[in-house]
């Protein structure tokens, strides 16, 4: 999707690593980030990724299915082609990433391709961030750390812990199965914090890329006055496309998003062994040489490497050195 222009954006440019195990990307602007984007390296189909399907089941007689993915992989079909039956290979668009959540992840959804479509991957995170507009550069291991500079960990922090602060309050960020949920605290007078949390609200959804159903639980305002002015700041701090509903009595409003993939929450807290794990590939790759080979590392951290060799042999091509890694 387009990212829609910033408000005074003529300085806003892209940083971009393609890290080990992940790439990463940050809109900065005035030295902090207004967007932080993370591409985990996954098998998974992407968004407008284009693939031959076979339908393995009908969900819903004649609009929903369940199709298997060449190459692996499941999806949701809808809507479904007339006339197709169970069983029919066809061709069909990625309109939606898989979902992390507990327990099971969320199916990728699909549609059916436009006819004579080409096969396609979909675009990864460079094109998507090149197809913005701005500015992007390219970073390298052994130039100085902007991503860091600008705030990189304390924006995965903040993804991990829901916790974000702004003046005059702080928000707690947690995404559920049905929505990403944001309380606000704070002290009085409440019409200022509210409005106040409006525009951190609108801030904490770009910089982590949240879609889907969006709950706010503002405080309690009197006066209807009051709520509407809470609205109007919703919508001057979060670019469209969105809806959203009136603030209610008791201080809930619901904004709905595209949702097109998992935000960086979702994605952070669905696997944080490996989200560790890589942010330490990162560290070590980064350090000025001579680069020490033994590291200790949570047990978590070291049965998830483990696991990934490869990764293991990307950092050792990169620094020289072959990292061995041992638990605590």
């Amino acid at each position: 999707m387009r990212c829609l222009p910033l408000p005074g954006s003529i300085l806003a440019e892209w940083l971009y690593e393609a890290g080990i195990g992940e790439a990463r990307a940050a809109l900065i602007e005035d030295g902090a980030i207004l967007q932080a984007r993370l591409e985990p390296d996954d098998p998974a189909p992407r968004p407008g990724a284009i693939l031959p399907a076979r339908l393995v089941e009908i969900t819903v007689r004649g609009r929903e299915g369940r199709v298997t993915l060449e190459g692996g992989g499941e999806a949701i079909l809808a809507p479904l082609p007339a006339g197709i039956t169970q069983g029919a290979a066809l061709t069909v668009e990625i309109v939606r990433a898989a979902i992390p959540e507990a327990g099971r992840a969320k199916l990728a959804k699909a549609m059916p391709a436009e006819s004579g479509a080409h096969a396609s991957s979909g675009a990864d995170l460079l094109a998507r961030i090149t197809a913005t507009g701005h500015p992007v550069r390219r970073l390298q291991s052994h130039e100085p750390d902007l991503l860091e500079a600008a705030g990189w960990s304390e924006i995965l922090e903040e993804a991990m812990t829901g916790e974000i602060a702004f003046r005059g309050g702080a928000l707690r960020m947690t995404p559920t199965p049905a929505m990403t949920l944001f309380d606000v605290d704070g002290q009085p007078p409440l019409d200022a914090l509210a409005i106040a949390a409006a525009g951190a609200v609108g801030q904490a959804i770009l910089r982590h890329d949240i879609g889907g159903s969006i709950g706010i639980d503002f405080p309690t305002l009197e006066g209807k006055a009051a709520r509407q002015a809470v609205a109007a700041a919703i919508d001057a701090a979060l670019p469209l496309p969105f809806e959203r509903t009136a603030m209610n009595g008791f201080g809930f409003l619901q904004i709905v998003r595209r949702r097109p993939r998992a935000s960086l929450p979702e994605l952070l807290r669905a696997d944080p062994a490996g989200a560790e794990a890589r942010a330490l590939l990162r560290a070590i790759e980064r350090t000025p040489p001579p680069i020490r080979a033994n590291h200790r590392v949570s047990r978590r951290v070291r049965d998830w490497l483990a696991a990934h060799p490869a990764l293991i042999e990307a950092l050792a091509r990169r620094t020289g050195v072959q990292p061995v890694f041992e638990a605590d």
